[in-house]
């Protein structure tokens, strides 16, 4: 191993403890991918958390500033390849490697940006905003699914992609309400009532519904990581719906560790 290869084991390495000390089933669903895959996909969602971070309260002061730095130390990295950053230096190798670059970079750091100084949305900024600060995420991992493999299936897969991230992110409103609406101020869903609540969650299924039906077209190694993903977020869409708007607004609704065991072991018998 070669010092740039040893670099970048570390980077990896530093992106999975980011990974691991925020989000255990995304931990649980990364472990799932082949090893071809898993250190990009942990590469991408580390350089997405630490973007979260800095705008949910992490930075202490000058969250924009920093924010702006970090997104033009990803481009830079993923120009010059190489960045003192461990996490961006992983991000950008993957970056590099799957074949994506500033334009899905940028539409995620103008979401991100959106939610420092936030505003009841419109549909079409709301929509603007799943994009960036999901649907793109979608796209990102959908390059490392099929990269070495099947790169020229990205448009017709992508579609499928895009729904999945967009599903994602709309269960992430419905469960994070109180944080929020009560510590970050944020109204990704105004005025909302328990008929929108309901209406809501209606239109993540329906997401989550479509993109799972893509699951079938990646490549066989990849469909039981995504398959664990998709089947988590539907176990959180059923106690969203048990919870309603009043039990998802006295805190955050989560899927206890056995049951989320539950779910992985019905994922993987499912492909058996």
């Amino acid at each position: 191993m070669d010092s740039s290869e040893r670099y970048l084991h570390a980077a990896v390495a530093a992106s999975a403890v980011v990974i691991r000390e925020y989000s255990t089933s995304f931990s649980l669903a990364a472990r799932m991918m082949p090893r071809r895959v898993r250190d990009h996909i942990t590469s991408i969602y580390a350089l997405v958390r630490v973007a979260d971070e800095i705008v949910d309260g992490a930075c202490p002061t000058d969250p924009r500033a920093h924010l702006d730095a970090l997104e033009v130390s990803v481009e830079a990295a993923i120009s010059e390849g190489f960045s003192a950053n461990l996490v961006v230096h992983a991000f950008a190798a993957t970056a590099r490697a799957t074949g994506f670059g500033a334009e899905l970079t940028r539409p995620f750091f103008a979401s991100m940006r959106a939610d420092l100084t936030p505003v009841p949305h419109t549909p079409e900024s709301l929509a603007a905003y799943i994009h960036g600060s999901a649907e793109v995420v979608g796209l990102m991992c959908l390059r490392a699914y099929l990269v070495g493999v099947a790169p020229s299936d990205y448009d017709r897969l992508a579609p499928d992609a895009l729904r999945l991230g967009a599903a994602f992110q709309k269960v992430n409103f419905l469960r994070d309400l109180t944080d929020d609406e009560l510590r970050l101020g944020r109204a990704y869903l105004p005025e909302l009532t328990q008929h929108a609540f309901d209406g809501a969650l209606d239109d993540a299924a329906a997401d989550l519904a479509a993109g799972r039906a893509g699951i079938a077209e990646l490549p066989r190694d990849v469909q039981r990581g995504v398959r664990v993903a998709a089947d988590l977020y539907g176990e959180l869409v059923r106690r969203l719906r048990s919870a309603g708007l009043d039990g998802a607004r006295s805190g955050r609704v989560r899927v206890p560790g056995p049951r989320k065991a539950a779910v992985l072991a019905r994922s993987v018998v499912a492909r058996r």
